[in-house]
């Protein structure tokens, strides 16, 4: 497996490394068999923001997959990654899918970030309080790199972002990413109109 697969993550914000199996805490099983999910689910919140990274579900573990998104009130699934499943049983049980997919390994081009924006601008408007979930393959890679930027464009810098999903994520986000995030410029695209910050301010609920 190359190193730019998102199943290859970082470690320290310096030297990346850190392994490849993500730390997520809490019970689980395993995503590829109609048990308990392990890795777990990684919930990260900021400013009452609220993302679900998870790695890349089947057919066979959709009905678990469901219920663990159902757990977090995600009422939108974004995929990063290609198409490999039906996605009838989420939107049977109101979840909307949306595929903002981009090349494995690298950081996601101007267009998509702007799609992801405007679907957390949307998503707040529609269903406050839920959350959003994201996932490509191994849930290291394309998906923290787009919670990370919706983490800076609410406030964070990145290393603040980057360490934040690692506490949940262990091993996401390679160098190459990692090196587009440190040189990406939030326009506060996710704060209200008057741009003050604050969690009662914020887009995001």
């Amino acid at each position: 497996m190359s190193a730019g697969r998102d199943s290859i993550g970082g470690g320290s914000i310096a030297s990346g490394g850190g392994g490849t199996t993500p730390a997520t805490g809490g019970s689980g099983g395993n995503m590829r068999g109609n048990k308990l999910i392990r890795p777990a689910p990684s919930a990260i919140e900021f400013k009452n923001a609220r993302f679900l990274i998870t790695d890349r579900p089947n057919d066979s573990n959709m009905t678990t997959y469901v219920e663990e998104l159902s757990k977090h009130a995600v009422h939108d699934v974004v995929r990063v990654c290609e198409p490999t499943y039906k996605v009838d049983q989420l939107k049977e049980n109101g979840i909307t899918v949306t595929d903002l997919v981009f090349d494995d390994g690298t950081a996601p081009p101007a267009e998509i970030v702007e799609e992801w924006l405007n679907l957390l601008r949307v998503q707040h408007r529609d269903h406050p309080g839920s959350t959003i979930a994201v996932h490509c393959v191994a849930g290291l890679g394309r998906a923290p790199v787009l919670v990370a930027i919706a983490l800076m464009e609410l406030g964070l810098r990145y290393e603040d972002a980057v360490e934040l999903i690692r506490e949940k994520r262990r091993g996401a986000i390679n160098a190459k990413q990692l090196s587009y995030l440190e040189k990406y410029r939030p326009k506060s695209r996710l704060r209200t109109k008057n741009g003050k910050s604050g969690s009662s301010n914020c887009c995001m609920q």
